[in-house]
């Protein structure tokens, strides 16, 4: 069967349909649909994972068996991870997907967000949820599920992003917490996780106007804390974003790879550990990468004040008269 990945990545809008140009706009809608109906089956895949996934979630339980189990139920439904799963512990907020053999643990009264996507041709459904072990962050919970449904319900062809921020923000201000004001809901395209525009999770001025057939994930976060993340010096996630001169050969060999294994997409440390006969010989390798400025690496990030975080997330696409969670029920 023929790969078209690469034709829906590289597709533009064309709203010019009786012009000269009228064949290859016409080709470009296509592919946008195209698109579109991928983005729907992965977020089918998705809701299904998320009903399973929670039940994994249990005190004792390793990080690393629940990022790996929910990857290989990514597998088996069909599709491939859109980037490596996220197993992030109370006040850790996001980006901390384990390292191979990681030792960490769930402890009995963790708030645990896992956060995972579903790649079907570049097209990915966002998806996340919090589970409170503890049974004492009940609201925190319910305040970012919250937030989510009002953006959700309120974002329609024509509201700004920054009035969306507005909407979040007063959701989870009323509850007597704070959204994290540096951590943002995103646009998504093929192959591109972060396609450049962004949901403040707080009243802004930004001015972006949604359109129907845009596709977003929304992901407000709240917290207890300062309301604000900081960057950790661990690092287990990185995409390509360049090339650069390289002096080893394997480097050279890895970005090989990488660029045809993920394009663009994230991907884990732990999943290379394979394709090296060292550990010291990938770790070299990917150090050559990020200095030579190939690699964007997304750090560990912990709320600034070493508050509880909760975050719940979900697909949407943008509609004529609303948007439609492609993902799934997003609850506590």
């Amino acid at each position: 069967m023929a790969d078209d990945s690469n034709e829906i990545h590289e597709h533009v809008h064309g709203d010019e349909p009786h012009s000269h140009e009228a064949e290859p706009v016409a080709e470009q809608a296509e592919l946008r649909a195209k698109a579109l109906e991928y983005f729907k089956q992965a977020g089918q895949i998705a809701a299904s994972i998320k009903k399973d996934a929670a039940g994994l979630v249990n005190p004792g339980e390793s990080a690393f068996d629940i990022a790996e189990t929910v990857e290989k139920m990514t597998r088996d439904g069909g599709a491939v991870p859109g980037f490596p799963c996220n197993v992030s512990i109370n006040d850790i907020a996001a980006h901390y997907t384990p390292e191979t053999k990681d030792s960490l643990l769930i402890g009995e009264k963790d708030v645990v967000k896992v956060d995972f996507g579903v790649s079907i041709q570049g097209c990915i459904a966002d998806t996340a949820f919090t589970i409170d072990l503890s049974g004492e962050h009940g609201s925190l919970l319910e305040a970012s599920a919250a937030a989510l449904e009002d953006a959700v319900s309120s974002i329609r062809p024509g509201k700004t992003n920054g009035f969306i921020g507005g909407v979040i923000e007063k959701q989870i201000r009323s509850r007597g917490f704070k959204p994290i004001e540096n951590l943002n809901s995103h646009m998504i395209e093929p192959f591109r996780l972060h396609a450049g525009i962004d949901v403040p999770s707080i009243a802004t001025s930004d001015s972006y106007e949604f359109a129907e057939g845009d596709v977003f994930a929304i992901e407000p976060f709240a917290t207890t804390g300062a309301g604000h993340v900081v960057d950790q010096p661990q690092v287990e996630i990185f995409s390509v974003v360049g090339e650069g001169r390289l002096r080893m050969r394997s480097s050279r060999e890895l970005l090989n790879k990488l660029v045809t294994r993920y394009f663009t997409l994230p991907f884990a440390e732990r999943w290379l550990v394979n394709d090296f006969n060292s550990r010291l010989t990938l770790s070299a390798a990917l150090k050559e990468l990020l200095n030579a400025g190939c690699l964007y690496p997304y750090p560990v990030l912990r709320e600034a004040g070493h508050g509880m975080v909760a975050q719940f997330e979900n697909t949407i696409i943008i509609e004529h008269d609303g948007a439609k969670v492609i993902s799934g029920v997003a609850k506590p």
